[in-house]
């Protein structure tokens, strides 16, 4: 294995490349990189802008960095390297080119020295290669937040379920298991706005409605999670994203109705934050 490998995650706005020591499964405090990205730029002007941020996070370690890890947003063609990204107001210039080639050239390495998957599969990847479902051989991970982000991790490597769009109740489960649903909630209830599910929050214990809010989602996340804990039978379940940092207020709601269902199985909350991605992205190199 490598002893060191380069963690990237791209983003629609950002970059960030940390050098991860694979051995401790940590990142290195000092050879960390954010940069400010300009989606909307040409192919030339972005792959630039990724490779040098790669650069500056590989020269701040002293020992050689060789091999990258990338956690890339879909839809991307992650054996390849080819960006399919559409209509999504990002990148929409890089559609059908061979970016890892661009950026490999840029760095002087072999194409091969890189390896891609999608962000949501490196969140799981990185909370089972060094945080809260180490050691689990299956796990299912999802991300609670402007979106709603699934991934399943069985024979070492995470991948992107992609269950964002499955019908649900009057329309389809992100738009039931995201902040948007919040506010939307607690304005039905109370005919007041909140800017975001943090303000709700806030809003404790003072308004007892909000805690009748976070019940309903924990018994609407339940039902969305009975038909993937049974298709993927993972040994874990990983929280991740702003809404699980409230697990409290939902946990009991969640826990119901996963055992009326009998698919009670260990939940986590996600514990890396940001350096999910990162490590999960590094841990491509995992032999």
């Amino acid at each position: 294995m490598n002893p060191f490998v380069l963690g990237v995650d791209i983003g629609g706005t950002h970059i960030t490349a940390a050098t991860v020591d694979m051995e401790s499964r940590t990142l290195l405090p000092q050879a960390q990189v954010r940069e400010h990205i300009d989606a909307g730029a040409s192919p030339e002007e972005i792959t630039t802008a990724w490779a040098g941020a790669m650069k500056a996070a590989m020269e701040k370690c002293t020992e050689r960095v060789g091999k990258i890890g990338i956690a890339m947003p879909g839809p991307f063609d992650y054996t390849n390297g080819i960006a399919l990204m559409q209509g999504q107001g990002k990148y929409d210039a890089l559609y059908g080119v061979d970016v890892i080639a661009m950026v490999a050239d840029k760095l002087g390495l072999s194409k091969s020295d890189i390896r891609t998957l999608n962000d949501a599969a490196c969140f799981l990847q990185g909370e089972v290669f060094g945080g809260a479902a180490k050691g689990y051989s299956r796990a299912i991970g999802v991300t609670l937040g402007t979106g709603l982000g699934t991934a399943r991790f069985k024979d070492g490597l995470a991948e992107d379920a992609d269950l964002w769009d499955t019908p649900f109740g009057e329309s389809i489960a992100e738009e039931y298991l995201s902040s948007r649903w919040f506010v939307k909630r607690y304005n039905e209830l109370t005919g007041k706005q909140v800017p975001h599910v943090k303000a709700m929050v806030d809003r404790l214990p003072q308004e007892p409605v909000v805690e009748e809010i976070f019940r309903e989602f924990g018994e609407n996340l339940a039902t969305f999670l009975v038909p993937f804990i049974r298709e993927a039978e993972p040994e874990v379940l990983v929280l991740g994203g702003n809404i699980s940092k409230a697990y409290v207020l939902f946990e009991s709601a969640l826990r119901q109705g996963l055992e009326q269902q009998h698919c009670l199985i260990p939940v986590k909350t996600a514990i890396l934050g940001e350096e999910a991605a990162l490590l999960g992205a590094a841990s491509l190199w995992v032999e």
